[in-house]
């Protein structure tokens, strides 16, 4: 533990002597002076100390941050703005048994029917009254048996290739396997276990030295934010304004979820949703330009503003999972059949109508490819919006957008003859004992589809309430869904979502005799079009995700000792999921450099027997192996077969995904 200390240290001081180095250069002479009409380069260098305990786990990040924005007014009118910043965590040295190089052990798999070992109190995923057998000790299968492969690892696990070691129980740390479906995920950092590692799309494949200090990759993510812009005088009081560069475009008027505010993607890694969206928004390389028309007879103003999104795609940061913020843990699920596919391993109560853990081998089950679009302009995002004032002081805006998803979507490959569970994929698509194409076994390619969205927003003032509203609306088409009544295991739904804030400053006086509390709410509402869903003989089917769910906020933000010390807390709550998140905070500002924020982050649910949903053991048709009604089963017909993994995830939500962790924290931030 010293000697990591003392190298995290190292690191954190030459990050920041980097980082004060560059600082030095940008108020000296040094720089170019951009133009004769030039101004003097405006450097702000600030520090941040995000130490996070989390409960049961201990140390979840000790993160230090530096971070340069500088501004300059460069020849012709033109102006250059820019973000740098590069941060260190320490957690993955400092707590390596949960987060780093010694995370996970070996493990066990929960086998219902018996017979197994006696159950390990220490195996977080298995309820001390049901047997297990280690990964690599699942039953023999019987069709492999029954073709003459040999008697043990029947589909071809070798234990050797993906050892019981570095693991941990797929979604043990927010729930119990109780009888459903699970497997071993590897959680050390890929250079020290590579199995299942993939680029999911800047995540997924990170070696100890990117989790550590993540901003600096082949995307060059310490660069937050470059660009140039500047505006054209049109005449008649109208003006081109254009901005080119790295940058975030900010479309909403909404906290925390996100409605019309996904031109960039988001990095859920940080800090899952709890961090600012100006903190963890990935910036992107876009062009803008805004037709700045003023005002007319019945509009205070005006505005007309295109956005061409040029740079590569890249979808939401999840987290890789092995890391404190894995967002749904669906990163953990996504290595975990990356690490099947490619090795096989053991799957908990499979086969025999459930009941049975089941070894498969390399290509029988998993996530295959991660198709993630390559750079071509067809694959550009493109948005224009309108916004306006009018006389009565009503802003609105109409926006559209047509980009690519930024949540993946897994699309089943089973069924069409392209995947065979007797040959490992080897393309025949014949099985030894049957004349017919391959069916069953859950396997998939992962997806980003186009999506279209159209939408408004609008905010105004109430005087007699003395509150100001916020509202927005997106439809969009294209999405995709987990759908276990469909033979590909997904379907297309257009989805409607909106959401309303007030804000209202009020006199509390027990909080401030002097000042006003902030008090802000909001409700976000989404409804999924042709929403699919029907209850089978073993339990429901079909979408896991809610037709119609509602999501409540409310902040109240207090201001002390002339506003230098300001209390609030946050309180968000998931109806359906019925999983609520309470995070109180004291922000105090010692100085105008220094800020200190001392705050915790707890959450609550109820009812997590209604976030099981179908897993699919029952959509195989391989009778009597996993038919649940002998001779009528079919290639994408479930019986309801179901638990918490793969599915309940969805059901859960980002709350009640991470209803057990638990945090307390403290915030340091030093301005230079």
């Amino acid at each position: 533990m010293e000697t990591s200390l003392k190298t995290g240290r190292r690191l954190s001081l030459l990050a920041a002597a980097l980082t004060a180095s560059f600082a030095t250069q940008a108020w000296g002479s040094e720089l170019p002076s951009l133009g004769e009409d030039s101004s003097p380069w405006q450097v702000d260098l600030t520090y941040e100390n995000h130490t996070v305990k989390r409960e049961h786990t201990g140390l979840a990040k000790f993160r230090n941050t530096m971070q340069a924005e500088f501004d300059k007014r460069a020849g012709n009118g033109w102006g250059i703005h820019g973000i740098l910043r590069g941060s260190w965590d320490g957690v993955y040295r400092m707590n390596s048994k949960e987060y780093g190089n010694d995370a996970g052990g070996a493990i066990t798999i929960q086998n219902v029917a018996g017979p197994g070992l006696p159950p390990a109190p220490t195996n977080a995923g298995t309820p001390l009254n049901l047997p297990q057998v280690p990964w690599g000790g699942g039953v023999n299968n019987p069709i492999g048996t029954a073709l003459g492969l040999p008697p043990t690892n029947a589909f071809g696990f070798n234990l050797a290739a993906n050892p019981n070691q570095g693991m941990r129980v797929l979604g043990d740390r927010w729930h119990a396997t109780e009888g459903g479906v699970a497997f071993g995920v590897p959680v050390r950092p890929c250079d020290v276990d590579s199995r299942g590692c993939r680029d999911f799309g800047g995540y997924g494949n990170k070696t100890l030295s990117e989790l550590e200090m993540p901003e600096f990759n082949d995307r060059f993510d310490f660069v937050r934010e470059l660009y140039a812009k500047k505006s054209f005088n049109l005449g008649d009081g109208k003006e081109l304004f254009v901005k080119i560069g790295k940058q975030q475009v900010v479309w909403g008027r909404t906290d925390l979820f996100r409605v019309l505010d996904v031109i960039n993607p988001v990095d859920f890694s940080r800090n899952n949703i709890y961090d600012e969206l100006s903190d963890i928004r990935i910036p992107m390389w876009i062009a803008q330009a805004e037709y700045r028309m003023g005002a007319s007879d019945w509009m205070q103003d005006r505005n007309f503003q295109l956005v061409w999104n040029f740079d590569k795609f890249r979808p939401n940061n999840l987290g890789q999972c092995g890391t404190p913020n894995v967002i749904l843990d669906a990163g953990c699920f996504f290595r975990g059949m990356a690490n099947l596919w490619d090795n096989g391993g053991t799957v908990s109560n499979f086969a025999g109508n459930g009941t049975v853990a089941t070894d498969f081998g390399p290509h029988q089950i998993g996530i295959r490819n991660v198709n993630l679009p390559d750079w071509s302009l067809s694959n550009t995002q493109l948005g224009a919006k309108f916004e306006g004032v009018t006389s009565g002081g009503l802003s609105f805006s109409l926006n559209a957008l047509t980009y690519r998803s930024q949540l993946p979507s897994l699309h089943s490959i089973n069924g069409n003859g392209t995947v065979n569970p007797f040959t490992g994929g080897n393309g025949n698509t014949t099985p030894p004992s049957a004349g017919q194409p391959v069916k069953g076994l859950i396997a998939f390619d992962m997806h980003f589809p186009r999506v279209n969205l159209i939408g408004g927003s609008m905010d105004f003032q109430v005087p007699a309430a003395g509150a100001a509203v916020r509202m927005e609306a997106a439809y969009t088409q294209g999405e995709e869904f987990a759908n276990t009544m469909r033979e590909q295991l997904y379907s297309k739904n257009d989805v409607f979502r909106a959401v309303i804030g007030i804000d209202r400053p009020t006199f509390i006086p027990f909080i401030s005799e002097t000042s006003a509390t902030l008090i802000s709410g909001q409700l976000f509402y989404q409804h999924i079009f042709n929403h699919e869903y029907k209850q089978e003989k073993y339990g429901p089917v079909g979408m896991p995700d809610w037709e119609n769910n509602f999501i409540g906020t409310l902040l109240i933000k207090g201001f002390l000792k002339n506003g230098t010390v300001s209390p609030q807390i946050i309180f968000a709550h998931d109806f359906r999921a019925m999983a609520t998140a309470v995070a109180p905070q004291v922000e105090w500002n010692y100085s105008n450099d220094l800020k200190i924020t001392i705050g915790a982050n707890y959450k609550l649910a109820d009812g997590r027997n209604h976030w099981k949903f179908d897993d699919c053991r029952s959509c195989n048709p391989y009778d009597p192996f996993t038919s649940y009604n002998a001779g009528v089963q079919g290639i994408g017909q479930s019986y309801g077969m179901g638990g918490m993994e793969p599915l309940g995830r969805f059901r859960a939500g980002p709350i009640g995904a991470a209803f057990k962790e638990n945090d307390i924290f403290l915030r340091v931030n030093y301005k230079f």
